[in-house]
């Protein structure tokens, strides 16, 4: 439906942006030959999957409700990986996902044979044990005793009881990347290769993960496409890449209305949106978003706090500055919401969702979806 007025909170998704990131990666596979699918963990606003199957190869899942959504809202490629499958699922996600990868040794045991009985592509997930990232650990599948992945020791023992253990396993999967550039990757990958190079070589497909900013500004696209020919030149086979956030980079915003101005100390403005609720990332990475038109704390007039309406008393979002006093009604808008935010949200507190909007390349604005009361209710008996 056509919305005239928006109320906030709102998740505003623009789609001239989201094609600009698609156009980009769409390039990059039709160049390089290699299979490009969207990780629905950041991004799973199955409104524009048309649009999205327009330009990628397909969806990648980290469960059975993801694949679902991935087969019946786009209908192309479907992937799927978790550290661990619930048996009385796995025939359900054998109907959906063309590939299936495995977490260890132990899963290749339990479920090879299934997989290969349906007509399906085996995976397995592999550790390099190499960690390109400081200051994020709770997004690092490479920290020591990570359950992401098979070492090579794992695998060399499992090797050493079942010799035939990789006997109709078809891929090797890596993610070890989080909203990093590619010369992260050209180190991961040195470390695969010198790890699993053997393997890889027998392999009919590699799936490089997510992680991969490469619709960010000053992206190091040349670094990514020489690693995917490297890769494409050991093994032979199809590559694959699965990023979630460079489908949606910049692609959204979070705009909230200022509820009431309060002081104790500092200038807060208590506002309709929840950190904790609306946007976890901030409390859980922990990040600042940007706003549009705000500066650091100090850098202009008058600088605020900015806070969720929630009994949390670190429900925080940062600290801004503004060109002039902020007021009760004032909308703000916090940029790069589309990614994360929409798929990790909550009704804690009794928080009304933010509604979800649409906005056309002429500049329309389409209601995709309003929350209400049921959907905080329906949760919870």
């Amino acid at each position: 439906m056509r919305e005239s007025k928006i109320h906030t909170p709102c998740y505003i998704v623009q789609e001239r942006a989201l094609k600009e990131n698609l156009e980009q990666l769409a390039g990059l596979a039709r160049e390089t030959g290699c299979r490009i699918l969207l990780a629905q963990k950041a991004f799973s606003m199955f409104r524009v999957y048309p649009l999205i199957g327009n330009y990628l190869a397909g969806t990648t899942a980290s469960g059975l409700y993801e694949a679902r959504l991935g087969a019946e809202c786009m209908g192309k490629e479907n992937h799927i990986f978790s550290p661990a499958y619930r048996e009385e699922e796995m025939g359900e996600i054998l109907s959906l996902c063309g590939h299936i990868v495995l977490n260890s040794p132990q899963q290749i045991r339990r479920y090879k044979r299934q997989i290969l009985a349906a007509g399906r592509s085996p995976g397995l997930r592999v550790n390099p044990e190499c960690s390109t990232q400081e200051g994020h650990a709770i997004y690092d599948p490479c920290a020591p005793g990570s359950r992401l992945g098979t070492t090579l020791s794992q695998l060399e023992r499992a090797l050493a009881e079942t010799p035939d253990l990789l006997e109709g396993i078809e891929g090797l999967h890596f993610h070890t990347l989080c909203e990093q550039d590619a010369d992260a990757l050209a180190v991961t990958l040195d470390a695969v290769v010198e790890k699993f190079g053997v393997y890889m070589a027998k392999m009919k497909w590699v799936n490089l993960g997510g992680g991969h900013h490469i619709t960010r500004p000053g992206y190091h696209m040349e670094t990514l496409k020489q690693c995917i020919r490297r890769v494409q030149k050991l093994c032979g086979g199809t590559v694959y890449l699965e990023p979630g956030e460079a489908v949606a980079l910049q692609a959204g915003t979070l705009q909230t209305s200022v509820l009431e101005i309060t002081e104790n100390g500092v200038q807060t403005a208590i506002l309709d949106a929840s950190a904790a609720c609306h946007m976890p990332d901030v409390l859980e990475m922990p990040y600042r978003p940007p706003l549009s038109g705000a500066g650091l704390p100090g850098e202009k007039a008058f600088t605020y706090r900015l806070a969720g309406p929630t009994c949390l008393a670190g429900d925080v979002i940062g600290d801004y500055s503004f060109d002039r006093p902020l007021e009760t009604g004032d909308v703000l808008e916090f940029q790069d919401m589309a990614i994360y935010s929409m798929v990790k949200n909550n009704t804690f507190n009794g928080m009304a969702l933010p509604d979800i909007v649409l906005e056309r390349e002429d500049g329309s604005r389409e209601l995709v979806r309003r929350f209400g009361y049921e959907d905080f209710k329906g949760r919870l008996s």
